[in-house]
This record gives C-alpha cells, sequence and structure tokens, in this order.
C-alpha cells in the first residue's frame, strides 16, 4: 500500500482531499454535461479545480472565459495544427489570444466551456492533446527547440520527448497511473550542448554525458521553484543510454517513486525535493532502482553542456546543406488569431510545415531552403516579430500577469514590453540581458534563472499600496547554470526605469545614449 493510500484522510491538504473525493480525470467523461449545464452550473471542486486535469483553467478574472493549456512535446507545432489553434482562438474576437510558456507549449485564451466538447473533437483530429496538463500532473515535456536540425547536436531528443509524454499521458487519452502525484511535476531532455532547456529547473532532466566513450545522458532531479523554496535539481548519480526503453523506463520509476511516497499534507512541502531531503539520496535512489527494475549506473564524471545558452532568434544554418531555420522574437509570446494563421502559412510556403516553441516564449521555423530565404525575410509578419530585436526585448520573458491570473500581483506583459522599450531607447546595451517577470511568488517566469529577474509584490509608496516587484540577479543559462537570488526588495514599478538604468550601467555595460 502506498503511502499516500495508507495516510488518514484528516493528514491530507484540501486539494488531495478534492483528489480522493474523484479523480480529476473523471471530468473527461462529463465535458459534455458540463457543455451543457454552463460554468455557473457545476460543482465548484470540478469548476476550480478538476478541470485543470484535461487542460482548462477556470480563471476568476476573466469569469467565462477559460484558458486552455496545450500539450507540445519539444515545443513542436505542424501547420495543420497551429491553425486549428488559431481557428479556436479567432472565434472569441478581442477576447481570443494565446501565449506561449516557458515550458515550450502554448496557452488559448477566451475560451468559451460551451465549446469544448467541440474543440477537443478538433484537437483530437489534428493528434493534439490538452490532457493531464495542469494540477498535479507532468506538465509539457521540454527538449530543444532544435533537435534534429542542429549542427552541434549530441542526441536527437523529439522522439523521447514524445515518448516519454506517450507514457505519462497514455498517448493522450488520459493515464490514471499519472493522475494523483502529490504536486506538479517537471521533466526536460537535453541533447544539445547550451541546456537549452534549463535542465537545473526541473523535477527530472536528462542531460548529454559520454560515459566509455558511450554517448548518453546523466540524470538530474529534484529542481523547483515556489513560494516557499527554489532548488536546482542535483544529481541522481546515474547514466542511462539515449533509447526509450531506458529514459521512459526511469521517468516512469522516479514518478512511482514520486507518487507513492511523496508528502500530501502540506502542499507547500510536497515537490520532489522534499522527499529527496527526507529519505536522503542514496534511499531514494536505491528506491528508484527498485522499481526501474534493474541497476542504474553510475553517472559519467562530466555532462557535456559547456556552450553558453543560445536564444536561436535569427538566421542559422541547419546541419542539413542547404537548409536553415530562422526564429522570430514574439514579444513576451503574445499570439493573436492572425499572427498564428501567418505563422502557418510561412511554415508551409517557405519550411517543412513545422513551427517550434522556445522557452523563451519565441518561434522558430525551420527546412527553409537558402533559395527561399531571401524572400522569407521580406514577409510582413517579420516587422512585428523581427529576427534582430533590441537587446533586452530580445531576451524577455513574461508570464501571464495579473490580465488573466488571479495569482498574479501585478500586471506584467504590457509593462515588461514597455519598460524594456524605453531602456533599449534610453540606453546603448552591448550584449542582450535577459530579464524575466513574474507576477507572483509561484515564478511561472522563472526569475531565478534571469540576469534581472522581477518578482510581482505590493508595495507602499505615499502611503498608498502599489504595484512593485523584488529584484532578482546572478541567474546564468547554459553551462555552469545557477539560480539566482533576490538582492532587493519592495521596488515600486513606477521607480523601475530609473534602477534598471542603473544596474544596467553599473553590471552590463550599458551606456547612455547621446541625443
Amino acid at each position: 500500500m502506498s503511502t499516500t493510500q495508507s495516510q488518514k484522510p484528516a493528514s491530507l491538504n484540501k486539494f488531495e482531499k478534492i483528489k480522493a473525493e474523484k479523480d480529476g480525470l473523471d471530468v473527461k467523461d462529463e465535458l459534455e454535461k458540463f457543455a451543457q449545464i454552463g460554468w455557473e452550473a457545476m460543482e465548484k471542486s470540478d469548476l476550480e479545480h478538476r478541470l485543470k486535469w484535461v487542460g482548462v483553467f477556470y480563471r476568476p478574472v476573466t469569469p467565462g472565459k477559460f484558458m486552455l493549456r496545450m500539450r507540445t512535446p519539444s515545443g513542436i507545432l505542424s501547420s495543420d495544427q497551429l491553425r486549428v489553434l488559431a481557428e479556436i482562438v479567432q472565434r472569441y474576437g478581442t477576447d481570443g489570444s494565446a501565449d506561449i510558456t516557458t515550458r515550450q507549449n502554448i496557452q488559448l485564451r477566451g475560451v468559451r466551456l460551451e465549446d469544448i466538447p467541440d474543440i477537443f473533437r478538433r484537437l483530437d483530429e489534428v493528434e493534439m492533446t490538452s490532457m493531464q496538463s495542469g494540477m498535479d500532473n507532468v506538465r509539457n515535456i521540454t527538449g530543444s527547440p532544435v533537435a534534429g536540425i542542429d549542427g552541434s547536436e549530441l542526441i536527437d531528443t523529439r522522439e523521447l520527448v514524445q515518448k516519454v509524454q506517450d507514457m505519462i499521458t497514455n498517448n493522450g487519452e488520459g493515464n490514471y497511473a499519472f493522475t494523483n502525484l502529490p504536486r506538479k511535476f517537471n521533466i526536460a531532455i537535453e541533447g544539445g550542448r547550451d541546456n537549452s532547456v534549463h535542465a537545473e529547473i526541473n523535477d527530472i532532466a536528462f542531460v548529454p554525458a559520454y560515459k566509455n566513450g558511450e554517448l548518453g545522458f546523466n540524470v538530474l532531479v529534484g529542481g523547483f521553484f515556489s513560494a516557499k523554496r527554489c532548488e536546482g535539481a542535483i544529481p541522481l548519480n546515474a547514466w542511462v543510454p539515449p533509447n526509450n526503453d531506458d529514459v521512459v523506463d526511469l521517468c516512469r520509476a522516479i514518478l512511482s517513486v514520486f507518487r507513492d511516497n511523496g508528502a500530501r499534507a502540506n502542499r507547500q512541502k510536497s515537490r520532489l525535493m522534499w522527499l529527496i531531503d527526507e529519505l536522503g539520496m542514496d534511499k531514494f535512489r536505491s528506491m528508484v532502482e527498485q522499481e526501474f527494475g534493474r541497476t542504474l549506473e553510475i553517472a559519467a564524471e562530466k555532462d557535456e553542456i559547456d556552450w553558453e545558452k543560445r536564444d536561436c532568434i535569427g538566421v542559422n544554418k541547419q546541419k542539413q546543406p542547404s537548409l536553415n531555420y530562422v526564429g522570430l522574437h514574439v514579444p513576451v509570446g503574445r499570439l493573436y488569431a492572425q499572427d498564428m494563421f501567418d505563422l502557418a502559412r510561412l511554415a508551409e510556403v517557405y519550411g517543412s510545415c513545422e513551427v517550434r516553441l522556445t522557452v523563451e516564449q519565441n518561434v522558430i521555423i525551420p527546412n527553409i531552403l537558402d533559395d527561399n530565404l531571401q524572400d522569407f525575410l521580406t514577409e510582413p509578419l517579420l516587422e512585428k516579430f523581427a529576427i534582430s530585436p533590441q537587446p533586452l526585448e530580445r531576451a524577455l520573458v513574461s508570464c501571464t500577469g495579473s490580465q488573466f491570473c488571479n495569482f498574479a500581483l501585478v500586471e506584467t506583459k504590457n509593462r515588461a514590453s514597455i519598460l524594456a522599450k524605453q531602456l533599449d531607447a534610453e540606453l546603448e546595451i552591448p550584449n542582450p540581458v535577459r530579464i524575466h517577470w513574474t507576477g507572483c511568488p509561484n515564478s511561472c517566469g522563472q526569475p531565478q534563472v534571469a540576469d534581472i529577474g522581477l518578482m510581482g509584490t505590493k508595495v507602499r509608496k505615499d502611503g498608498k499600496t502599489v504595484e512593485g516587484v523584488d529584484l532578482y540577479m546572478g541567474g546564468k543559462v547554459g553551462k555552469d547554470a545557477q539560480l539566482g537570488t533576490c538582492v532587493q526588495k519592495g521596488i515600486p514599478c513606477d521607480e523601475l526605469n530609473t534602477v534598471l538604468s542603473r544596474i544596467l550601467i553599473e553590471s552590463f555595460a550599458a551606456k547612455p545614449k547621446l541625443n
């Protein structure tokens, strides 16, 4: 019997009690009923919590207008899939939009509950799923956005990422084996040299490493952000070859140990790292090995993450002769229906009907022939989604903020864009500076991995409560990755231009522009 099963109901937090009453995945069979009765007639736990198991999110700040979170393994979409998503967003007019997230997936906004059965049928036709994309499930599995086309990559991880998702979601149909984890869970599989997936912030991360001349993966575990604690992933002291059986089976084993032994009383102490702390790494590894069903090899001495992080923006040569991929900068990841239609068209006309999303909230169009490149670069969409944006805009990341999220303490996306444009106009900045905005301590915008991280908070100024931020610095991605720390609390947002200008000049070699 699992730890979860043996706990007394009184020891469970409120979310565990909700799950004990009815598995979140059960609402999959009730969507037609919900569509008929309307969201206002739904049982509260179904509306606010269980719908998230099928990727449908009720947002109190936009009642009746739901968010739909897709699963896009490795951030890869076909043009047909993107066009269907565009059509879904389009039906809601000015309420409809989409956001690229820091997990390489896409979220649709403005969705009406009465449309969900039809939307799900349309998604099924193009082999897309939103299953198990929220609450206590494994979130979108990230991989290199240039897997299979990067001339310097070590392992093409696309199939591995897809196979792990298929295992976790039962090929998109829903998998009761993994719908009741103690808390949300992130997995990343890196095949390149630049740590494109931010391995250190995932519960499981596979990073390329040679052992005895054979290329495989070292495994990291336990990375997470929360309001109470942030930790980088640590070595499991395990190496696996780059095949489906080993990678998929190890993910299954770690998830099973977490499911059966993770804490379920205090939700703030329920992520995987808390279990590792409780058991100790040796015992945790032993339990994983037992579940894995075979001996785990000791980790390779070093991994192959030895490049600085690339953003993939601009024109880049592929490993395939005469082909290029072009990275387009999408300001703070916000897309509208026409943008999505245009991207789908560009992928069809110039590429191979494929679009890729990055953890920096940008878009890549791969497989553009040399002969077609110049015509591609004249497309009007590139005036909006630039291939050579300004230094601050280029590396800007933002969560949804208070416009759509009831957890957010500040508006983020518009403020982030405006401030970046102001500072780019005022300063000569020699290199991109990664500024990440997040609206609350849940850290969806990942401020801890940025050069400059800004976390929303409330601040007292002149006797009034106003929107402000806590300032993080020191985050590093790529080789020698590390998490940043909070260096200043409670900065009013209307003072940020002055504060950031000073930091950029003092720490990032920026200089005021001469008029």
